[in-house]
């Protein structure tokens, strides 16, 4: 038992005082998402000076893939600014508001058939890449609908992340595959992300079917 407490102290304690600087104080009210954000910074980096993993070296790593990181969400976010300026002001937006909402089909099929298409870019397509294309498409249609954005976004940013480790194509799957012991093959990669994809599937029909279950907690917040 003494050696469990030590172990609970050591490794789960430090990963669990993060998770509360990010998602805790956002809870409690203490600090929006980038204040958060920048706390649970700080925290990494005081634990990676306490477990001796905060060499130069390391620093110097982190440094250049924030940077690169950095540079290429501004580009996208850039471009994904212009795009949805371009559709205010040509119309487009109020037009495809007003082309899809012609259609009568019930709101849950409008919904389901932009799921689909999330769910086929996140095969080729960056989360962040997805959100700033499909937001100011999708957004108005959304409002138009009469859904929840909270409970609308929710679901969208399950739907990315079901996108990853879809096959054939899933970003994550890529990744998988390069981290993956030798001999590792796509198949099996394809085979290990299947189960995670079907219980994402499952949780994403309990979401459309009970809105609660993603609106309780910003309620309890509010």
């Amino acid at each position: 038992m003494p050696q469990k407490i030590i172990y609970f102290l050591r490794y789960v304690l430090p990963l669990g005082s993060i998770v509360f600087l990010v998602v805790g104080l956002i809870f409690l009210g203490f600090a929006t998402p980038t204040e958060a954000a920048a706390l649970g910074t700080v925290g990494c980096v005081v634990l990676a000076a306490i477990y001796r993993g905060l060499t130069w070296d390391v620093m110097s790593k982190t440094i250049g893939s924030t940077l690169q990181v950095s540079v290429m969400i501004f580009l996208i976010l850039t471009g994904s600014t212009a795009f949805s300026q371009i559709l205010a002001f040509s119309g487009a937006s109020r037009g495809l508001v007003e082309l899809v909402t012609d259609f009568n089909l019930p709101p849950i099929m409008l919904l389901i058939s932009m799921q689909i298409i999330m769910l086929a870019m996140g095969t080729f397509m960056e989360a962040t890449s997805i959100m700033m294309v499909t937001l100011p498409i999708f957004m108005p249609i959304a409002k138009a609908l009469g859904f929840n954005p909270v409970w609308f976004g929710a679901i969208m940013l399950l739907n990315m992340e079901m996108g990853g480790i879809t096959p054939p194509f899933g970003l994550l799957l890529f990744v998988m595959k390069g981290v993956a012991p030798a001999g590792t093959t796509m198949g099996d990669i394809y085979k290990a992300g299947l189960p995670f994809l079907a219980i994402n599937s499952m949780v994403m029909a309990l979401m459309i079917a009970f809105p609660q279950l993603v609106l309780f907690l910003p309620k309890i917040m509010g």
